[in-house]
């Protein structure tokens, strides 16, 4: 893959063999940023689970202290008093039944994140096929299939985010934005490790966290010495 001259520039920056601390690797990643939109900082965890037995399939939702830096909307699949709570909490769009079409034949994803009361997930189910594979099926583990419509929006628009096992078994979550000071990076760097170490499967043997590595958007990757999270 050919890289353009502002990439291996910054790249130049990085020693590919060292493991640096996290405020170490925080730092070289925003030193790194070579685009000029404000690039977002991920984290990628890999991990030595196997995704296929569903005792060692990770999947959380974590807080980040200082947000995500960008704006997420929330559609909330709920009906009577319980959409009239998600509109108060200042969910982006509150709907039913006559949402389905709307998502399945006109192709409308105006929304980040979706939230159900369990009484709706019959309606949502239908949407399976949809949702599935862009990540947005509620789920009672991430929080977004609950009757508490206020916490769960409020959440996530304060900033909560969903971790999990892709098929690689290797997990993808941002951190915040480039433009986040070395200190917010690094603090919610932290809040999704302490939430990935906590959510470490009981029957896993072996090392949990094989590899851990920070990049930008467009930036070259920076390796995070996993020792110090082995727990």
């Amino acid at each position: 893959m050919k890289r353009g001259k502002k990439y291996v520039e910054a790249a130049k920056n990085i020693d590919r063999s060292a493991l640096y601390e996290a405020a170490d690797a925080v730092a070289l990643v925003k030193k790194c940023t070579v685009a000029k939109f404000d690039e977002t900082v991920e984290a990628h965890i890999r991990t030595g689970c196997d995704g296929r037995h569903a005792e060692q399939q990770i999947r959380g939702a974590v807080i980040l202290p200082h947000g995500t830096g960008k704006t997420v909307k929330v559609l909330v699949f709920a009906k009577g008093a319980k959409a009239d709570e998600a509109e108060a909490a200042g969910a982006d769009h509150v709907g039913g039944e006559e949402l389905i079409p709307k998502i399945q034949n006109d192709n409308w994803f105006d929304f980040d994140v979706v939230v159900a009361t369990p009484d709706m997930m019959g309606v949502v189910g239908r949407l399976g096929r949809v949702l599935g594979p862009k990540g947005l099926m509620p789920n009672p583990k991430a929080g977004t299939v609950t009757m508490d419509v206020t916490k769960a929006v409020n959440d996530i628009k304060a900033g909560k985010i969903e971790y999990r096992l892709d098929k690689t078994n290797i997990i993808h979550v941002p951190i915040g934005k480039a433009s986040f000071t070395e200190e917010q990076l690094s603090d919610n760097f932290q809040a999704v490790m302490d939430a990935i170490v906590k959510a470490k499967p009981s029957s896993l043997k072996g090392q949990y966290l094989k590899s851990i590595a920070l990049s930008s958007t467009m930036g070259p990757s920076v390796k995070v010495n996993p020792a110090k999270y082995a727990g």
